[in-house]
């Protein structure tokens, strides 16, 4: 008997939503629809209404470069039980090393992908869906909620990085 396929964890990655509740719920009622594991929002979260939105699933959070007030997002992030990580996070999700950041610091963010210390390296900032694979490391952009047409979030299979951009 041939082993079973090792199932997927699904890792949601969205950015940009901007504060834009209308849109972001549409977000929620799509990930409603998938066995996320875990959401990476990668800056311009907007306002505390976002957090709370997103507040069903364990969220990591990054600032972007119009979060400009930080200690309401952070206590909002907080009091949702979710993980603020600033301006940049890292974390390791079914043996995948992943990093995440708003993508406005374009040094930081360059690093981060040539260090080639990172299986995933996800950004924001553009407001456009992108992937492609750099040495060993796989960078995403998921596109954003907000500001973009289409609007669109990624899932992501882990362990393999299957990426699917999804429209919102």
């Amino acid at each position: 008997m041939p082993p079973s396929p090792t199932p997927s964890t699904l890792l949601a990655v969205l950015s940009d939503t901007h504060g834009h509740v209308p849109l972001t719920q549409a977000a929620v009622h799509l990930l409603r629809g998938f066995d996320v594991a875990a959401v990476l929002h990668c800056g311009d979260i907007g306002s505390p209404a976002i957090v709370r939105l997103l507040a069903e699933w364990p969220v990591h959070y990054v600032f972007g470069n119009v979060d400009d007030r930080p200690h309401e997002l952070r206590a909002a992030i907080t009091e949702a039980g979710q993980t603020c990580h600033e301006r940049f996070g890292e974390l390791t999700l079914v043996d995948q090393r992943i990093a995440f950041l708003h993508g406005d610091d374009a040094p930081r963010f360059q690093e981060s992908v040539a260090s080639q210390r990172y299986d995933l390296v996800c950004y924001g900032h553009t407001h456009r869906a992108e992937q492609h694979l750099e040495g060993r490391t796989r960078v995403l952009n998921p596109g954003a909620i907000y500001r973009a047409n289409p609007h669109t979030l990624a899932i992501v299979e882990l362990p393999t990085l299957a990426i699917h951009i999804i429209r919102v």
